[in-house]
């Protein structure tokens, strides 16, 4: 009788490891669903960032047409780089000092169509923007479309870390 036993309790072991494989491939076989809140950052978290962000964009909007460079300074991080529509490398100092001189002048800015996704402790903000303006390259009055991107710091502050802006060509923008 022992072998039998030793037999039968073979089989049930080896039946208990196939199922709990089984349980392990079909947890990952099969698709979720995205979670929500997602994970890492709770919805009312979620909500509280995207207004947080919503009111950063603004703030930058209002730096960028009044040439306030004080107000920029805190928006972005020391290791801020920016991507003109042109093509044109920045990094912070050099925004802040082609703030300061004024050679790009918005006269207006109108901003739309903004998503922000949030990535752990990063926020990527991408939007529409109706420009008025002029550069000493001549007028860059038009659309664009552009991306910031947004990184908490050490203390919770969110600061722009990167920015890209391209202009939307005629009859070219597709969603």
């Amino acid at each position: 009788m022992p072998q039998k036993r030793a037999h039968t309790l073979s089989y049930w072991s080896s039946l208990a490891v196939m199922a709990a494989l089984f349980a392990v491939f079909q947890a990952h076989a099969q698709p979720t669903k995205p979670q929500t809140p997602k994970p890492g950052m709770p919805l009312s978290e979620r909500h509280e960032s995207k207004h947080e962000i919503d009111k950063l964009e603004e703030a930058w909007r209002t730096a960028a047409l009044k040439h306030d460079a004080t107000a920029m300074t805190g928006l972005l991080s020391d290791d801020y780089i920016g991507i003109t529509a042109n093509g044109t490398l920045q990094s912070k100092d050099e925004t802040l000092a082609a703030l300061r001189k004024g050679t790009t002048q918005f006269t207006q800015t109108d901003l739309s169509d903004r998503k922000v996704r949030f990535y752990a402790r990063t926020a990527v903000v991408t939007s529409r923007a109706e420009v008025t303006g002029s550069s000493p390259g001549g007028d860059i009055t038009g659309s664009f479309r552009y991306t910031r991107i947004y990184v908490r710091d050490s203390k919770g502050a969110w600061k722009i870390v990167s920015f890209e802006a391209s202009r939307i060509r005629e009859g070219g923008d597709k969603k």
